[in-house]
């Protein structure tokens, strides 16, 4: 078979496939299952264009990895074929142990178990598959390999992924805000110490860099209506477990089934290899052909919302700097059980809260060294001149406050 493959892509154009054990990755079923689970969950009922996914990503993020290597390798940098073909791999298969709908039901289907930690077990089994070629990725991704630079480029402050998915959310989007100067950031790459550094050239690139994620994470993934229908999808699941254990007939995929009639955390996930088996062959369309059918469903609080989802009739936002008092939030909740007759051991289906945390820049968290024209190293925070890149390092706050539109605006809704 032809393994010399290319990948038509709307962001960087032509992307080769680089070596015939990519190619094999990027057949495997596992990775298939990425066309079928959106990048930015419920971003598109806010930007319409966002109907990107996972794989689109992945093969982005492992098209500028290699730039990456390329542009080490040009400054002296020694990098094997097999280190090469090790962390492409890594790259590639970094997002593969997502679920449905991404981060927004990562810790609703499964309880306590992360992305990262599924994508490391599938990686394993992956491995096994392969006869042990992944074993050099495996480490890199795990940052067990003796040269951590490698490590750093699939998972740091300034990796690929970070810098893949800031440009192509951007694009998707149509936000303008989150463009990049990706390949100026690459080309001023360079390894210092067997750590990534940035040349001093390309400090204003990775200063965009830095505001450009800020900007992307109020306007686009933490967007006060994307929050809002990712927690209407969660509290669908909920209403959905809760009527199972209850012993409803509810309609689901045999997939979502496994999920739907058990509770099921770290523990026993880990004990029992066929959680992972059913997890593998999990995607949106298994969530959203169930919430389709649940319109109709007898229960009028998983019918009510499940309707509220596909008509795009969301529940209202408001953010807020600081918490919401109770009193606010219980009158809120008098007007709805007045507006809808909602009793109250169904409220919190009606009414919730969310904290909110954002942290552009982390110092104290594989800082971003800029390398000097003396020679020196120092972290980006010091070699700006900009004002602000200093408020970047610090974890920003919001609330946000959901209830149907029924009920009508809040006035003075924070504690403010």
């Amino acid at each position: 078979m032809n393994k010399n493959k290319i990948i038509n892509d709307p962001v960087y154009g032509f992307v080769a496939i680089p070596t015939g054990l990519v190619f094999d990755l990027v057949q495997h079923p596992y990775f298939q299952r990425l066309r079928y689970i959106k990048q930015v969950s419920m971003t598109h009922l806010v930007y319409p264009g966002a109907l990107h996914t996972r794989f689109q990503h992945a093969i982005g993020a492992m098209h500028l990895m290699s730039m990456a290597l390329e542009t080490l390798r040009s400054k002296g940098i020694v990098i094997s074929e097999d280190e090469e073909e090790a962390v492409l791999s890594a790259i590639l298969l970094h997002d593969i142990g997502h679920g449905p709908f991404s981060h927004s039901l990562e810790h609703s289907l499964i309880e306590g178990v992360s992305h990262e930690l599924l994508s490391s077990l599938l990686m394993d089994r992956i491995n096994q598959d392969f006869g042990g070629r992944l074993s050099l990725a495996i480490t890199i991704f795990n940052n067990g390999y003796e040269r951590k630079f490698l490590h750093q480029l699939v998972s740091s402050q300034l990796d690929v992924d970070r810098m893949d998915y800031l440009n192509r959310d951007s694009f998707f989007t149509g936000v303008s805000e989150g463009v990049i100067s990706f390949d100026r950031i690459i080309k001023m790459l360079n390894v210092v110490e067997d750590e990534i550094v940035v040349e001093y050239k390309g400090l204003y690139s990775v200063e965009k860099f830095l505001i450009a994620r800020r900007l992307m994470y109020w306007q686009v993934y933490l967007h006060k209506t994307v929050i809002g229908a990712e927690q209407l999808l969660i509290k669908i699941l909920q209403r959905a477990k809760y009527l199972a254990a209850a012993g409803k007939l509810l309609f689901a995929t045999p997939a979502f089934q496994w999920f739907l009639n058990q509770q099921i955390d770290k523990s026993n996930f880990l004990n029992d290899p066929l959680h992972l088996d059913w997890f593998t062959r999990l995607d949106d369309t298994d969530i959203m052909s169930a919430i389709k059918i649940w319109e109709q469903h007898e229960d009028e609080i998983l019918s009510r919302m499940c309707q509220r989802i596909m008509k795009r009739d969301l529940y209202r936002s408001i953010m807020s700097d600081k918490p919401f008092t109770s009193s606010t939030i219980d009158s809120v909740k008098v007007r709805v059980r007045e507006c809808l007759g909602v009793d109250e051991e169904d409220m919190h289906y009606y009414v919730f809260t969310q904290e909110i945390h954002n942290r552009a820049y982390n110092p104290s968290k594989d800082p971003i060294r800029i390398l000097l024209k003396s020679g020196e190293l120092v972290d980006i925070t010091e070699a700006s001149d900009l004002g602000n890149l200093e408020a970047l390092s610090k974890n920003v706050s919001k609330y946000a406050l959901c209830y149907p539109k029924e009920v009508g605006y809040i006035a003075n809704p924070s504690a403010r």
